[in-house]
């Protein structure tokens, strides 16, 4: 893969394979995660990235996770990235994105602690997640920005309840297969418009990944919508 002046032509199995896992590593996702993104079995990551034959449709499926606007680009002729350019990729990707330690929630009093202390939060699972999980995945949010915006009116005994609370979300989260990790950061953001003073602010992420595929970091972008 270190030839620049390669012509376009159709992928190899080890080509294809290589291509997959840099992709992948590039966005710091699991093979779990890839699995999740595209539909497929980690079995089905697995034999692709070790150079074993895939069909149409897995190609597809893999493109579609990379959101790649052609969803057969990976069953066309194309230009092999070299080495460097692959690098390069990795460079943009790092520039666009924050890498932050993901970190597990040890009780509902430490939960409690981290949403009152952050101004605003990013909440949402890394894979798809069957109808019952959402729902209570879903009502854990409301939950949580609920007690924030109020958490300065509540007594130490009042608190006490709400630590049970969010014992009990965790508890049921992972009951059904979803275990969650979170990770803090101090921005400064612009309110009122681009003339406006920054603020200190810190955001809590908090991320639900598969029970047993919890990644020791994640990568998020540097900007984007934040719950408030």
């Amino acid at each position: 893969m270190n030839d620049s002046s390669s012509q376009a032509r159709l992928l190899t199995l080890d080509e294809l394979a290589a291509l997959i896992k840099a992709w992948r590593e590039i966005r710091q996702w699991s093979q779990e995660t890839l699995a999740e993104l595209s539909g497929l079995s980690v079995r089905t990551i697995q034999r692709t990235e070790r150079g074993k034959p895939s069909s149409l449709d897995t190609r597809r499926a893999l493109a579609g996770a990379f959101e790649f606007e052609d969803i057969d680009l990976l069953n066309k002729p194309l230009l092999i990235p070299t080495d460097e350019q692959l690098a390069e990729a990795k460079v943009k990707f790092d520039e666009a994105h924050v890498t932050l330690q993901a970190n597990p929630i040890g009780s509902g009093r430490i939960f409690a602690k981290l949403v009152q202390d952050c101004h605003m939060d990013l909440t949402e699972p890394a894979f798809e997640l069957d109808s019952e999980a959402s729902e209570v995945f879903a009502a854990m949010v409301d939950y949580l920005r609920e007690y924030r915006d109020c958490a300065e009116h509540y007594s130490e005994v009042e608190k006490l309840m709400v630590h049970r609370e969010f014992e009990d979300y965790l508890s049921q989260l992972h009951v059904l297969g979803v275990s969650m990790r979170y990770a803090t950061r101090n921005v400064k953001m612009r309110f009122g418009g681009p003339t406006g003073d920054p603020l200190a602010v810190q955001i809590l992420y908090l991320v639900g990944f598969a029970v047993g595929q919890e990644p020791e970091s994640f990568a998020t972008p540097k900007t984007g919508s934040i719950g408030l």
